[in-house]
């Protein structure tokens, strides 16, 4: 449960937990669950309880075994603020975190009441980015939520971005990723709704990285957008680079 990752923010994955339960519209299609699936039917062991939130402590420590420095995507396969997750196995994972300073862990959630209920009982290195998912006005609210957690670089996902993000406030925020749905089913993304974050971005100096047009076949849309990719990373909460 600890791989490479074909997921253009990230180098690996990282999952002391899978599973999760749907609880906005983002999760409609959920590509974690899809994969899940597919994994029980294939018999693997680590999802001999399908998508049904599952702990794997014999992997918490996995990334101390990782020497070479790389950006993590923690609980690809789930979602860390789930509040079936115990509190003290949470701990754990951010202790692991911590004591892995060479690494930078990419954190993200849908839950951010939870989030900030229990971030007073975290560590908050400087090497765990902490993220929200925003796909649509719904949800505008986990940015704020976002803003009371004490990590070092905070961002958001507007991925899949099923609606515009008009009269963003990214006071305190360092990161933007930006995406379209993919797979069976996809939502279709407007060109504008896009741009419009990008343009935010740039006003607010945020770093801003736009991942995919999504689709049924993702590879056919690529992630060009206006002539050009996005691959800009925080590289501290004033600056960020272009890569």
């Amino acid at each position: 449960m600890a791989t490479s990752s074909n997921i253009e923010w990230t180098e690996a994955t990282w999952n002391p937990v899978t599973g999760c339960t749907k609880i906005s519209d983002g999760c409609k299609h959920c590509y974690a669950a899809t994969m899940a699936k597919r994994l029980h039917a294939m018999g693997n062991p680590r999802y001999t309880n399908g998508f049904n939130i599952t702990l794997h402590p014999d992997l918490i420590e996995t990334p101390l075994k990782w020497k070479k420095p790389r950006r993590i995507f923690v609980n690809s396969m789930s979602d860390m603020f789930h509040k079936d997750i115990p509190l003290e196995f949470i701990k754990r994972v951010f202790e692991t975190m911590e004591k892995a300073s060479w690494h930078t862990f990419q954190v993200l959630t849908k839950r951010s009441e939870y989030l900030i209920e229990i971030a007073p009982h975290l560590p908050w290195p400087p090497n765990v980015w902490m993220g929200v998912s925003v796909e649509n006005e719904k949800v505008m609210y986990r940015i704020d939520d976002l803003r009371k957690v004490p990590a070092n670089v905070r961002f958001l996902s507007c991925e899949p971005l099923i609606g515009p993000l008009e009269k963003l406030n990214l006071t305190d925020i360092h990161w933007v990723i930006a995406g379209g749905e993919s797979g069976p089913g996809a939502r279709p993304m407007e060109a504008n709704w896009v741009r419009s974050i990008r343009n935010q971005c740039q006003q607010q100096q945020v770093a801003f990285f736009f991942k995919q047009w999504g689709g049924v076949q993702k590879h056919r849309t690529g992630r060009i957008l206006d002539d050009r990719t996005y691959d800009e990373y925080p590289t501290s909460q004033q600056d960020y680079v272009q890569v």
